[in-house]
């Protein structure tokens, strides 16, 4: 699996931007999602899982209830929709595909994509 993660930006504090991440193959369905994020300096951290099905998702505290994760298997890709940015959000955002669950670990993923970089200006 090969993913592509797009959608990011600069962006002012308070407002929304929506990643992408496409994959190419036929067995984009049979994986689970995620998304992490690491800030310059700052280890890198999960943001959100989902099933392969999109029936289960999960988010990391700290995000919840600001970040969306949800996928269209149809079209191959799975999105991140991030609103009421603040400055700390600031990071490169990687999706990632795992043969098993949607966990919050990065080594529980099999396939990551190249990164999309979000910049919250204060």
């Amino acid at each position: 699996v090969q993913l592509q993660a797009s959608g990011g930006g600069l962006v002012q504090a308070g407002g929304s931007l929506r990643l992408s991440c496409a994959a190419s193959g036929r067995t984009f369905s049979s994986y689970a999602m995620g998304w992490f994020r690491q800030a310059p300096g700052k280890e890198r951290e999960f943001v959100a899982g989902i099933s392969w099905s999109g029936g289960r998702t999960s988010c990391a505290d700290s995000m919840k209830g600001r970040f969306t994760i949800s996928r269209d298997n149809a079209k191959n890709t799975v999105y991140l929709q991030m609103n009421s940015l603040n400055s700390e959000d600031t990071a490169v955002y990687y999706c990632a595909a795992s043969r098993a669950a949607y966990g919050s670990y990065g080594d529980e993923y099999d396939y990551w994509g190249q990164g999309t970089l979000v910049t919250v200006s204060s």
